[in-house]
């Protein structure tokens, strides 16, 4: 081999060995200092929505909250509208938890034929509803503690 070749390997070497150290960094420091999670509040504007064309009279049943009850995010609520409500460590979900013991996109709260109903989204940790884990969408009355790591978070009217 030439002199050139072997310098040229060395640094090809040097270079991928650069390259595991920073990814190897960038993990830590994910570890270490959690996910980014995007503002939400009064700083922000949320977009402007077209209110939904009236349907009738909403059943006094449905809830209109959905408030977290238990873990770092107590007392936080998000209104319930037409759309779903994504839950997870995701900055994309609609209510990010910076837990370990959720998923990234962990469980997906869905408004159907009048009722809300919760779906696991093949989380490892699974999501417990009134002290049962589920498997398949569940229909949740208001007040029903659902777990998601260790956030506990109800439906509210």
């Amino acid at each position: 081999m030439s002199e050139l070749v072997l310098t040229l390997l060395r640094v090809g070497y040097l270079v991928l060995l650069w390259i595991f150290v920073l990814t190897a960094l960038a993990v830590l420091r994910k570890d270490i200092f959690g996910t980014r999670v995007t503002p939400r509040g009064p700083g922000r504007a949320p977009r402007s929505r077209k209110p939904a064309p009236a349907r009738g009279p909403a059943p006094a049943r449905t809830p209109t909250r959905l408030v977290v009850t238990q873990g770092p995010l107590a007392g936080t609520t998000i209104p319930l509208g037409p759309s779903s409500v994504l839950v997870g460590r995701s900055p994309g979900c609609t209510l990010v938890l910076d837990d370990d013991y959720s998923s990234s996109r962990h469980a997906r709260f869905f408004p159907k034929d009048g009722a809300w109903w919760i779906e696991d989204l093949g989380s490892t940790n699974g999501t417990v509803v009134a002290g049962e884990r589920i498997g398949q969408p569940v229909e949740i009355p208001a007040g029903t503690p659902v777990r998601i790591g260790q956030t506990v978070i109800e439906l509210r009217r």
